[in-house]
C-alpha cells in the first residue's frame, strides 16, 4: 500500500499545511521559544492567549514529533485525492476546530493552572485522519514477522502510536480529541461530508504552496475532468478519448496505486483503460465521479 503517486500531485491543501507546520516549528526552534508552546488552563481560561491557539495548531514541540507528524500528514494526502481539495479543506477545518473544542473541555475539567496539559502540533488533523484510514483504506499486503501478523497499514499505525505517546499525557489528550473529531466527521453530523467552501478559498492553498512536479500537467487534466458529469465510462467518452481497440491492459501496479487510494478495483481498471494507462488522468476521472 502507498499514498498513490509520489509528491503532492492533487494534494495542494496537504502541501500548504506541511509547509506551514515545518516553517512554524523551525521558527520556534531557531528562536529558542519552543518552551512557550503547548496549552495550559491559564492560556485558555485565564488570559486567553489567542496567539497560542494558532501556534498550537501548526508548531510541533520537538524534532521527533515533527518528523513523525509530517510523515503522517504526507501519507494522509491520500484523502485529499479521494474527496478533492475543497471537501478536504472542510475536513481540515472541521477536525481542527472540534479537536480544539474537546481539548478545551478536558483542560477545563482538569483545572491545573501550573502545567501545560496539551502539547502543540496538528494532532487534531492527524488523528482525525486515522478514522477514514481505518475504515476506508483497504489492506493490500499481509506478512508475518517472528510469528506476528502485520499488514502494510501497520507501519502507519506504529508511526501514529509513536506520535501519540511522544509527550505522554500532553500528546495523548490531543490525539484522542482528534480521533473524536474524525469520528464526528465520519458520522456526517450536520451533513458535514457534503459541505464545500467557495472555490476561491480552496484554490488559495494552491497559490500559497510551492509548485510540485507535474503540477502543470495535472492542472490541464483537471480542466478536462471538470467537464465530466459522472462515471461510468460511457458517460465520459465525449470528453476523454475512447480507448483504442488495441489498448494494452492496465498494469497491476497502476491498478494497485488507485486501489490503495480507496477506489474500487473494477472502477480503477475501467478508468485506466479509458485514460489509456495514464494514472493521473484516471485519478481525475475517479475523483470527479465521486464529487457528484
Amino acid at each position: 500500500m502507498n499514498g498513490g503517486p509520489s509528491g503532492f500531485t492533487n494534494a495542494p491543501v496537504t502541501r500548504a499545511f506541511i509547509i506551514a507546520s515545518a516553517l512554524f516549528t523551525i521558527f520556534f526552534r531557531i528562536q529558542g521559544r519552543f518552551n512557550t508552546l503547548g496549552l495550559s488552563y491559564q492560556d485558555i481560561f485565564g488570559k486567553f492567549r489567542i496567539w497560542k491557539l494558532i501556534w498550537s495548531i501548526f508548531s510541533f514541540w520537538s524534532t521527533p514529533e515533527l518528523m513523525f507528524g509530517l510523515y503522517l500528514l504526507y501519507y494522509f494526502r491520500i484523502f485529499e485525492r479521494q474527496i478533492g481539495s475543497n471537501k478536504y479543506s472542510v475536513f481540515v477545518v472541521f477536525s481542527i476546530l472540534n479537536s480544539l473544542l474537546f481539548e478545551f473541555l478536558v483542560i477545563g475539567l482538569l483545572k491545573d493552572p501550573t502545567t501545560k496539559l496539551v502539547t502543540s502540533g496538528p494532532y487534531g488533523l492527524i488523528f482525525a485522519s486515522f478514522i477514514p484510514f481505518f475504515f476506508d483504506i483497504p489492506v493490500s499486503n499481509r506478512f508475518r514477522v517472528f510469528g506476528f501478523h502485520f499488514s502494510d497499514k501497520s507501519f502507519v499505525y506504529l508511526a501514529g502510536l509513536q506520535l501519540l505517546l511522544s509527550s505522554w499525557r500532553r500528546s495523548i489528550i490531543p490525539g484522542i480529541c482528534g480521533i473524536l473529531a474524525g469520528s464526528l466527521y465520519r458520522s456526517d453530523v450536520f451533513y458535514i461530508r457534503k459541505a464545500k467552501f467557495p472555490e476561491f478559498i480552496a484554490s488559495f492553498f494552491s497559490r500559497f504552496s510551492l509548485p510540485s512536479m507535474g503540477s502543470a500537467r495535472i492542472a490541464s487534466t483537471r480542466n478536462v475532468a471538470r467537464n465530466v458529469p459522472s462515471y461510468p465510462p460511457r458517460q465520459t467518452e465525449r470528453n476523454y478519448p475512447a480507448p483504442m481497440a488495441s489498448a494494452v491492459e492496465p498494469s497491476e501496479d497502476s491498478i494497485a496505486t488507485l486501489v490503495s487510494m480507496g477506489f474500487d478495483r473494477n472502477s480503477a481498471r475501467q478508468a485506466l483503460v479509458q485514460a489509456r494507462n495514464d494514472a493521473n488522468v484516471a485519478t481525475n476521472i475517479l475523483l470527479e465521479a465521486q464529487s457528484h
